[in-house]
């Protein structure tokens, strides 16, 4: 058994980061771009007269760093071949996650965006599997052309986690000989709207509240009659791209549909394993960049004469998170390794407890992390001007966002117990 990282995955790891210090580096630091980063980061992002939306200018210097990294070949890295990328892996997914977020804040890898030089795109790998060919070459080649963004519109105001309650519903009616439906509701929480062209629109079309099938995608357009964004909503760290929006009377020809019809929700849980596992490499990272501060803080800081270092109180609570980080961050590689290594649809029914486990505890080690930061710093930890109220408040979102941390658990009681998975009927 061999736990080492790939030696073409560690070159690679150095590959990146040597075009990081040539190309976004110094894109960062020009024209004043790092009061993106520093203590003036959220008032920098957050265009507050408009709602809260992201400014401009900070969108446009995530799209410039994306270009520089498409060009060198590095941006598609996870995509398939066919549409640009390497193929990448999701052990190679994770361990790029864990790197650039164990570096740090910056231009190279902001997660409040979802952004990085080395993108995650769930929406390539559902068009692949799911759209017909007309829809593949708009929406996968559209979308790395920056012609087509689409957002995911399946949460509801009154229903989160439970999906299959949803209470947006679309009947059939057929306009000027088309074939099409009439779609009336309420979406909430739908990231990118603001940017968006357009909206995957999850709605009942057959069934009653509480089957998982009879749910059918819709590809909404952005702008189209009927679809209004209520409010933005404000949030714990700005700025938002999060609306309410509703939905009354749209129409859409048969043709809008994603998938199969009634099998919407089949669509949506397809790649959540892809994503919880690099989100959760992600959070490890975040986490182990406040534990490396920390020490080296501590170490540095001499009150009364010696190293804050030497105090216990400051050792063990680091220790704790030390430790639970090393073990974290060897399951999410072997838990990544073991998810290249099966059918895309084996995940789900052998080791989606893994996946589940990884996530939940990631994103909850990560604020723990940050926590302690900023108690290991003291008041300069508090401040903005150390990022690790940051770190807390955009992972912070994670424990809800991706399946909440008790979702999650709820998942991993069901393998362990044996309702569900590998033990399934095991105890009766």
């Amino acid at each position: 058994m061999d736990f080492a990282i790939p030696a073409d995955l560690q070159a690679y790891l150095g590959e990146l980061d040597a075009f990081i210090a040539a190309e976004i580096k110094p894109l960062e630091a020009q024209d004043d771009n790092i009061r993106f980063f520093d203590h003036r980061r959220e008032y920098a992002r957050t265009d507050f007269e408009a709602g809260g939306l992201p400014r401009h200018e900070w969108e446009e210097l995530l799209k410039e760093a994306t270009r520089r990294a498409d060009k060198a070949g590095h941006w598609r890295f996870s995509a398939p071949k066919r549409y640009g990328g390497k193929d990448g892996s999701n052990l190679w997914m994770a361990v790029i996650r864990e790197h650039f977020a164990r570096a740090g804040l910056g231009l190279h890898n902001d997660l409040q965006n979802e952004h990085s030089i080395v993108g995650n795109f769930p929406f390539v790998a559902m068009f692949d599997q799911w759209g017909t060919e007309e829809q593949k070459q708009e929406f996968i080649l559209g979308g790395f052309e920056r012609t087509r963004r689409v957002a995911f519109g399946l949460t509801e105001p009154h229903h989160g986690s439970d999906a299959t309650h949803m209470e947006t519903h679309a009947v059939r009616e057929t306009r000027d000989g088309v074939d099409g439906w009439l779609i009336n509701g309420e979406k909430m929480w739908i990231t990118g709207m603001h940017v968006a062209t357009h909206c995957a629109m999850f709605a009942r079309t057959s069934g009653k509240a509480g089957d998982a099938s009879g749910i059918t995608c819709f590809l909404v357009p952005n702008p189209t009659p009927g679809l209004e964004i209520e409010e933005w909503m404000w949030t714990f760290n700005m700025p938002t791209d999060h609306p309410r929006l509703s939905v009354t009377n749209v129409w859409v020809p048969d043709s809008a549909i994603l998938g199969v019809e009634g099998r919407g929700l089949a669509l949506a849980q397809s790649f959540v394993h892809q994503n919880r596992i690099r989100q959760a490499a992600s959070s490890c990272g975040a986490a182990l960049y406040c534990i490396d501060e920390s020490v080296k803080y501590a170490r540095e800081r001499k009150p009364f004469g010696e190293e804050l270092a030497r105090n216990q109180a400051i050792q063990f609570p680091l220790v704790e998170l030390a430790t639970q980080a090393e073990m974290l961050r060897l399951l999410i590689f072997k838990t990544a390794w073991e998810m290249d290594n099966m059918p895309h649809e084996a995940i789900e029914k052998t080791i989606s407890d893994k996946v589940s486990m990884c996530n939940y505890w990631a994103n909850r080690l990560v604020c723990e992390a940050a926590d302690r930061a900023m108690q290991v710093h003291g008041g300069i930890g508090y401040s903005r001007h150390k990022p690790f109220e940051h770190i807390y408040r955009h992972h912070r979102r994670y424990r809800i966002t991706e399946g909440s941390e008790e979702i999650q658990m709820r998942k991993v009681g069901a393998y362990l117990f044996g309702y569900l998975g590998p033990k399934r009927g095991m105890y009766g």
